[in-house]
């Protein structure tokens, strides 16, 4: 059972991984890096299309991984 939830566990890793790679860049140019995006503050609109898709998995992602991470030490001390 352990094997198990280790094996999700790694899995679902790489998929959160993968899911932050595929977002778009939310930052357009080096001055709002520097500033720490303050211009962006009012003007923060919601996410659309794929975009609020990825936004949405990787929510999922971290979920499970909490929750399997909560599994395997709930295994581990038993």
């Amino acid at each position: 059972m352990q094997s198990l939830f280790t094996t999700l566990l790694i899995i679902d890793s790489i998929l959160i991984v993968i899911a932050t790679l595929m977002q778009p860049s939310k930052q357009q140019d080096a001055l709002s890096a520097l500033s720490g995006g303050a211009t962006d503050l009012f003007g923060k609109q919601k996410s659309r299309g794929f975009e609020a898709f990825m936004e949405k998995v990787t929510v999922v992602l971290g979920v499970l991984f909490f929750a399997f991470s909560l599994v395997l030490v709930y295994i581990g001390a038993h």
